[in-house]
């Protein structure tokens, strides 16, 4: 087959043969040649259509993004939601998260999970799920990437510490929509759809219903309520692997039922939930309907219960929280007093200064501590609080 020599037109070739010509030239020789598009598409529009066609009727199609603020630049490579994702993974935010607590404080041992592994594993569970029920994998993926990005030092032991000193309002699903809208690019945000965002402030669900009954609770879009499930899919299975590891409970411990209905390893549990996902959900009344199946959700339910009882109220752990509390609550009291150190510490980590007529002192006091990973906040408190040598 021969191939015209440059210098070669920039043609847009389609793997429809529609948009080739067969062709023989005077020497005999078959010529297979792309034929220029009048109305050439980028690789994004290309995509977008392609979106329409392998795509259920229930999922979020990137060509219907929104985002709060303009857009400088057409990419015109990404979609809107590839975009996004990609804004999520070169933050700092997420940066930050690989010295974050998932369960254990500042674990010496290198297997242990951090905020960062965590939420790769979610953003794992939620592709593979979004695949198979031909939803929209790159918005699952962004909403998964960047579901974390607010959470405090010290994983819920933090967050419980800013609860009770800056707001009973206060949680690390709100505080991640905050970074993405405010505080990252040094006050500018990140600018992502609303697609995005929803399903970031929508992901938690604490101790409460794990695929939610009330309307303000839901994602707008069927991926934001995969990544929900998909979190608590994550966390139960490798909490208990954690938990396990550092012995704080025993194989002979875990209930009958999470053995027998979801699996002995960390593998099983995952594969059997995430099938389980997928073969129960469906359409209902015209409707799609995540559904888990009765078995498998209430052992994941048992299973949760377990954890909190035995892993997260373990002694060992709620002893740490202590710890965890005192730091938080004097380096928040500490800023509302030294506010300039205070806004040093949002410059460093290029995040929206303090500014009076915007934000208030305690607000900006929290920001700073809850995006604080645990090493730099130990490392904070003991400059502060420690006293140091004179000579």
């Amino acid at each position: 087959m021969a191939f015209p020599v440059g210098p070669w037109p920039l043609y847009h070739c389609s793997k429809n043969l529609g948009n080739e010509m067969l062709s023989i030239d005077p020497a005999g020789v078959m010529r297979l040649d792309c034929v220029p598009h009048k109305e050439s598409l980028s690789i994004r529009e290309e995509f977008q259509q392609k979106e329409s066609k392998f795509l259920c009727s229930h999922a979020a199609l990137s060509s219907d993004a929104q985002r709060k603020g303009e857009e400088p630049v057409f990419c015109p490579m990404r979609t809107a939601f590839q975009i996004d994702r990609d804004r999520i993974v070169y933050s700092n935010a997420f940066r930050r998260l690989k010295h974050k607590t998932q369960v254990f404080l500042s674990p010496l041992g290198d297997h242990y999970r951090t905020r960062l592994t965590h939420t790769l594993e979610v953003s794992q569970l939620s592709r593979n799920i979004a695949r198979a029920m031909c939803l929209n994998e790159d918005l699952a993926e962004a909403i998964a990437l960047g579901h974390d990005l607010g959470h405090t030092p010290f994983g819920h032991g933090g967050e419980a510490a800013l609860i009770e000193v800056f707001s009973s309002h206060f949680s690390h699903a709100a505080q991640s929509l905050r970074v993405v809208d405010t505080l990252e690019n040094r006050g500018e945000g990140l600018n992502l759809t609303r697609q995005v965002r929803d399903g970031i402030l929508k992901h938690s669900k604490g101790f409460g219903n794990i695929i939610p009954e009330k309307p303000q609770e839901t994602a707008m879009t069927m991926e934001g309520r995969v990544v929900r499930i998909a979190d608590v899919m994550a966390y139960l299975n490798h909490d208990l692997d954690d938990a396990l590891r550092a012995r704080v409970v025993r194989a002979n411990e875990v209930p009958d039922i999470c053995i027998r209905k979801l699996g002995n390893t960390h593998y099983d549990r995952g594969s059997t939930m995430m099938e389980s996902l997928i073969s129960h959900s469906g359409e209902k009344h015209g409707e799609f309907v995540l559904n888990i199946g009765e078995d498998v959700f209430q052992a994941m339910k048992v299973l949760r219960r377990f954890l909190y009882e035995k892993v997260y109220r373990a002694p060992e752990v709620y002893a740490e929280f202590l710890k965890v509390k005192q730091i938080v609550s004097d380096l928040y009291h500490y800023f509302l007093e030294h506010p300039d150190m205070m806004q040093a510490e949002l410059v460093q980590m290029e995040m929206a200064p303090w500014d009076s007529q915007k934000t208030s002192l305690k607000r900006s006091a929290c920001d700073a501590i809850a995006s604080m990973t645990d090493r730099y906040a130990i490392y904070l408190y003991k400059k502060i609080f420690f006293p140091s040598p004179l000579v």
